[in-house]
């Protein structure tokens, strides 16, 4: 089959490898879209993940079942599905008070397995989940939808009566998008990019230019402050936005050694809450649940479908202008 490989720290080839058999309790998936996400970069360059390569990339994928393990008794050929990348311990501290996705031994498909950019893919049953009709196109969106519920399910949504991300890319919109089925309405999207200033507007969201003196104007106004940036100089200024009683929530990956300034007396005389959120914690059939409540609207959020072949560039990041979400896909 032919695969994407990152074969060693910052080379990237498309390969040749043999076709997957499943194990026991292990399906095989003819993979239909797999999306890049920033962290696919990362792990390319050793900024995540454990760095041991050759490693399949791609953690975002869905597809159709096509040979399954002796032991699968839930699961059948034929069925249209979407995989949860991430696998845990179990006996781990973290683990063991339900925070599987800081597991001490935290591995994922894509990071620490052959993953998604592939023709097809060996999963575990545990880790996938059927689809129905949905489209493979949306349905790969389940991953990272989950992670943005894993990050609103760290502060009080309830009590939020607005919003300001700071990033209107793929995930700050899926972010909004998902702060609105959990009933939050008044939402802000900042960012440089006036293109995608357009489209956070074309959603009904409202969007302020990153330099604007509009933004000035939300100092201390906003209940929920949001980075989808994973730039440290817009995290750092998060606080300046946050209401008191407010929540700032850091959920872009700043690069591993960066720090920025936060006054504690700032965040203790105003009672800010502070939330940090990492990858999803196997809630894809809760991120299924929502992107069915957004509606297939949120296809519009995938600006490039390729041939794998054509991933490659992207992933070098010689093919990004303007981009959104990425997906390589097949028929």
């Amino acid at each position: 089959m032919k695969a994407i490989t990152y074969q060693s720290l910052g080379e990237i080839a498309l390969s040749e490898l043999d076709n997957p058999e499943p194990a026991q309790h292990e399906v095989v998936v003819k993979v239909h879209a797999s999306g890049i996400c920033h962290t696919d970069i990362d792990i390319l360059y050793g900024r995540y993940g454990s760095s041991k390569f050759p490693i399949v990339p791609g953690h975002e994928y869905a597809g159709e079942i096509v040979s399954v393990g002796k032991g699968v008794t839930n699961l059948s050929e034929g069925q249209r599905v979407v995989v949860d990348p991430n696998f845990h311990c179990g006996d781990c501290r973290s683990c063991k008070k339900g925070l599987t996705n800081l597991c001490d031994k935290l591995g994922a498909y894509g990071v620490t397995q052959h993953g998604g950019f592939a023709e097809f893919s060996a999963v575990h049953q545990d880790n996938i989940f059927p689809i129905s009709d949905m489209p493979y196109g949306i349905a790969a969106l389940a991953e990272p939808v989950g992670c943005v519920l894993n990050g609103l399910d760290a502060i009080d949504t309830d009590a939020c009566e607005n919003a300001m991300i700071f990033g209107a890319g793929p995930i700050g919109m899926l972010m909004a998008l998902s702060l609105r089925t959990k009933g939050v309405n008044d939402i802000t999207m900042v960012d440089l990019n006036d293109s995608r200033l357009e489209l956070a507007e074309s959603f009904g969201l409202k969007a302020i230019a990153a330099a604007s003196d509009d933004l000035t104007s939300t100092e201390k106004s906003v209940d929920l402050v949001a980075d989808a940036t994973g730039v440290p100089q817009v995290a750092e200024k998060l606080i300046n936005y946050a209401a008191n009683g407010g929540n700032v929530l850091f959920f872009g990956v700043c690069p591993p050694g960066e720090t920025i300034a936060v006054s504690p007396h700032d965040v203790f005389r105003r009672q800010i809450r502070l939330a940090g959120t990492h990858s999803l914690n196997h809630n894809i059939p809760e991120a299924i649940n929502a992107i069915e409540a957004i509606g297939p609207e949120i296809e519009r959020l995938v600006s490039h479908r390729v041939e794998l072949n054509e991933i490659k560039a992207f992933l070098e990041k010689s093919n990004q202008s303007n981009s959104l979400k990425v997906h390589a896909v097949t028929t």
